[in-house]
This record gives structure tokens, C-alpha cells and sequence, in this order.
């Protein structure tokens, strides 16, 4: 007899009822792989939420990571003949790496047309197919991705759950544009933050509120504020407040505009450098945080508040090439490490958490002690890949 069938059976003999999901960590595993009798009980009693809704038992982010690709548009000199498209999205969910020609390059000898590969001395195109959660192509705006894939995200940090959001990819890949955008095109930052606002704005009658914001960045492996600039920041951990930063500012902007003030300042101040891939490459992780509180009113004071605190975290991670090559000095090469050391941190922790080990080596970087409390357990997280279209030839 199983560990989950004695406790069933000590449960029936006390309570004198079937089996309660809530009294053990998980449900019994059926060994014929049959779930029909075990998810509508625990359906059932995940439905109550901190807040009291269950909108999240009703959206596509049933996993706990989300992972979605960007493709983003050519520019100007991609779209010349010295630039071949390498990366295609197919639909909703799949994309094709390294595509075959297309049909209007076919190869022709004595104005005949060969069925065969034009050249046999050119390596062959691979044509790989990868599956993801969402696939967005370069027509596709940052309004559309909010809409389809960010939105729902709301409804799990206003239930307490904490939420991370990052854009990994190559420099020039459009990460910055995805998550903070411009004053005409506000990113998915600005869009997040405005949908929270709007949200407890419409709880304002049956909650208490309050959103603070902070921004910062990772240069080197050290932190700087990038909203009020100031001296080098250090991480604190406690059991009680989990991580935080001494003496980062906080902020609650009132309104759009001054989110977007703040969101397009942090920017400005941010280290960047030209590389020869992006004229403005950023040399740092942006780390954009947003605090929600809430507490439920209460008329009858022999009630108990019901408190609900979440955490908000988008990533606009830095963007790396290759260390050679001219033009990259000691400083250049050394920021390029430091990235690259930030990211290998991050993809262990992910990988560790996969894999269900004890050990999760979030001490590795100062990027993953600050997303420590927004990875793993019940937490959600979108990883927005971001993909350049082409490849320069020769």
C-alpha cells in the first residue's frame, strides 16, 4: 500500500468521507493514467483564490513557465541581397530555422529547370522545426503580444502570485523595443502596468490598493538605481521580506504619463554602447519591479484582514556577441563575460528548477538573487525569445 493510500484511509476512518485534496501535497497518481475521478476534486478546491476569484483557472498559462517567440521586422539594410532570411514563423506555434530557398531561386542548365539542388557545392538548408507556446512574426506589434499573451498575467498577481517576464535574445534582436518600447510605441512594461492599474481601480470599492514601482539595472554585476542615480546597490535576504534592495528608491506614478516619464528617463541613463550589431546596444539587465498590495475591507472590526502582496518583475536582459573581432577593447570584453556569466546563471537556475533539484544555485549572479522569489514553486513566468530575421552572407 502506497504513503497517498494510507493517508486516504486514515482520512475516511476520522473524517468519515472520501479523499480532501487539500490534505496532502498532491493527488494520488493513478497507475492506469486515468485522471477523470482525481481533477474534478482538485478543481474544485483550487478555485478559491487569495482574493477570492478564479479567473485563473480559466486562461492558457496552466504551466508554470510560458515560452513565446518573436521574430522581429528587417530593417534597411537586411532587406538588401547581401541578407538571407534564416528564421520563419509558420502559424501560431511553430517556427522554421534555416528555411529551404524558395521556389523563384530554382536552378535552370540550357534554359531547362533541374529538380535537383542548384549547387552541389552549397551546404544544404537544415529546415528545423521547433514548437512553442506562441509564435509572433514580424507583422505582429506589442499590443497584439500584451493582448494574447501578457494579459493574463494580471489576474494570477492579483490572486498573490508572483509573476516574472524577461526578453532573452542576441544583440539587435528588438529585446528593449519588446519590453520598453517608445513614446509612441509603449512595450509591454508600460502595458502591464497600466492593465494592474486599471484592474484595482475597478476593486477600489471591495479593496485597499497600493502599487509601488522601482527600476534598476545589472552593469557588471553590480546594481544601480536607474530612476534617482546614486552610489552601487547591494541584495539583502531575509525569511520575512524575501529580497530586497536597501535604499532603492520606490515611486507610484499617478498616470500613464508619468509611468511612461519614468520608463523612458530609466532608459536614457541606462549603459549602453555601439556594437556592430546595434548602434545602442544595452551593456545591462533592466530590471523593472512593481509591489502590489491588497487588503480586503471589512465593516465589522472583529474580522481579520485578508492581505495580498505580489510581485511584478520585466527583464529586458543584455544582449551579447562574440568577444573577438575589432573594435572590442578590455572594457567591451569584459562586459560581454559579465553578461554572459548573468545568463548562464539564469538558464542553471531554470534548468535546476526543471529538473526538481533541492539545490536551485540562485547565489550564482546578482540577476538571479534578485528574480529568486519570482522563479519556481507556484510562480509564473513568460521567456520572450527574441530572433533577428536574416543573416548577412559571405
Amino acid at each position: 500500500m502506497s504513503r497517498y493510500d494510507q493517508l486516504e484511509n486514515m482520512y475516511k476512518k476520522r473524517k468519515g468521507g472520501g479523499w480532501n485534496p487539500i490534505s496532502c501535497r498532491r493527488p494520488p497518481v493513478n497507475p492506469q493514467g486515468n485522471y477523470s475521478n482525481i481533477l474534478p476534486r482538485v478543481e474544485k478546491a483550487s478555485q478559491v483564490s487569495v482574493c477570492g476569484r478564479s479567473e485563473c483557472q480559466h486562461d492558457s498559462l496552466r504551466s508554470n513557465i510560458h515560452v513565446i517567440v518573436r521574430i522581429r521586422p528587417k530593417n534597411f539594410n537586411e532587406k538588401g541581397p547581401l541578407h538571407r532570411t534564416i528564421v520563419r514563423a509558420v502559424g501560431e506555434h511553430v517556427v522554421i530555422f534555416d528555411p529551404k530557398e524558395d521556389s523563384s531561386e530554382n536552378f535552370y542548365y540550357h534554359g531547362i529547370k533541374q529538380k535537383s539542388r542548384n549547387d552541389y557545392t552549397k551546404k544544404p538548408h537544415k529546415n528545423l522545426k521547433f514548437a512553442y507556446d506562441r509564435v509572433y512574426g514580424p507583422h505582429n506589434t506589442n499590443v497584439e503580444i500584451f493582448e494574447s499573451s501578457m494579459k493574463k498575467l494580471v489576474a494570477h498577481i492579483l490572486d498573490g502570485f508572483n509573476c516574472s517576464i524577461f526578453a532573452y535574445g542576441a544583440t539587435g534582436a528588438g529585446k528593449t523595443y519588446t519590453m520598453l518600447g517608445s513614446i509612441e510605441h509603449p512595450g509591454l512594461t508600460f502595458f502591464m502596468a497600466m492593465e494592474l492599474y486599471s484592474r484595482i481601480k475597478g476593486m477600489a470599492n471591495e479593496y485597499e490598493s497600493e502599487i509601488v514601482v522601482s527600476y534598476l539595472e545589472v552593469y557588471n554585476e553590480t546594481l544601480r538605481d536607474l530612476l534617482h542615480p546614486s552610489g552601487i546597490l547591494t541584495i539583502r535576504e531575509d525569511g520575512f521580506n524575501g529580497v530586497n534592495i536597501p535604499n532603492l528608491t520606490m515611486h507610484k506614478p499617478k498616470d500613464a504619463s508619468e509611468l511612461l516619464g519614468m520608463l523612458s528617463y530609466g532608459n536614457s541613463v541606462r549603459t549602453q554602447h555601439p556594437t556592430d550589431h546595434n548602434a545602442e546596444s544595452s551593456r545591462s539587465h533592466a530590471v523593472f519591479q512593481v509591489f502590489v498590495s491588497l487588503r480586503k475591507r471589512f465593516t465589522h472590526k472583529s474580522l481579520k484582514y485578508k492581505m495580498a502582496k505580489a510581485k511584478l518583475v520585466m527583464v529586458d536582459l543584455a544582449g551579447s556577441e562574440r568577444g573577438l573581432g575589432p573594435g572590442c577593447d578590455s572594457q567591451r570584453f569584459r562586459e560581454g563575460a559579465n553578461i554572459n556569466k548573468s545568463l548562464l546563471a539564469l538558464s542553471n537556475c531554470i534548468n535546476a528548477l526543471a529538473d526538481g533539484k533541492k539545490h536551485i544555485p540562485y547565489r550564482d549572479s546578482k540577476l538571479t538573487r534578485i528574480l529568486k522569489d519570482t522563479l519556481g514553486g507556484n510562480c509564473k513566468t513568460v521567456m520572450i525569445a527574441n530572433l533577428s530575421p536574416s543573416l548577412k552572407l559571405g
